[in-house]
């Protein structure tokens, strides 16, 4: 129902538009190297076993499953942080005064996004496991400071490195 409620309210937002804008269906340079970053093929199994095996990798690196839709092939989990230290918020309010420590930033929320979709390969049934990662910062009134794509390789080779020892164990079923 959600679902429904944010694809009709994104389809009001854009019928508002005057025009579409010239670069509107242009990929940008890095996706290519970001789609490889952000997915690995994985053979065999069901698509149950494989979001199975991605909730308990997201589990085992500190995230809450927030929601899951199994048919559609889709997890998303989170886990919130302190965004800074108290030194860093010690030092800002020496150099900029006390109203600048006091709003800076206080809580970030670190975001998985995992899509599972079927494809055909070489050994039969494969799956194409996409994972994102977003952070989510806000800043000691509540106000949402910043919103940013995770784009570090080590984390994407962290996770998939996990992802496939557990889509083993998971097709084991150990």
């Amino acid at each position: 129902m959600r679902l429904l409620s944010l694809c009709l309210l994104g389809l009001f937002v854009v019928g508002c538009q005057t025009g579409i804008p010239e670069d509107a269906l242009a990929l940008k340079p890095d996706s290519l190297e970001r789609r490889q970053l952000e997915s690995r093929r994985f053979a065999g199994g069901k698509e149950g076993d494989i979001l199975a095996a991605c909730s308990g990798v997201g589990q085992d690196m500190g995230f809450t499953i927030d929601e899951s839709e199994t048919k559609l092939g889709v997890l998303v989990a989170s886990k919130t942080r302190e965004a800074s230290d108290a030194g860093s918020r010690f030092a800002m309010a020496l150099l900029l005064g006390a109203n600048a420590a006091n709003s800076m930033d206080k809580s970030q929320k670190i975001r998985l996004c995992i899509i599972v979709k079927p494809v055909v390969g070489k050994e039969g049934q494969e799956w194409v496991v996409r994972a994102t990662f977003q952070r989510m910062v806000w800043n000691s009134y509540g106000q949402l400071t910043r919103l940013e794509g995770l784009s570090e390789p080590d984390l994407y080779q962290q996770f998939f490195e996990k992802l496939s020892k557990s889509v083993f164990l998971e097709a084991q079923k150990i």
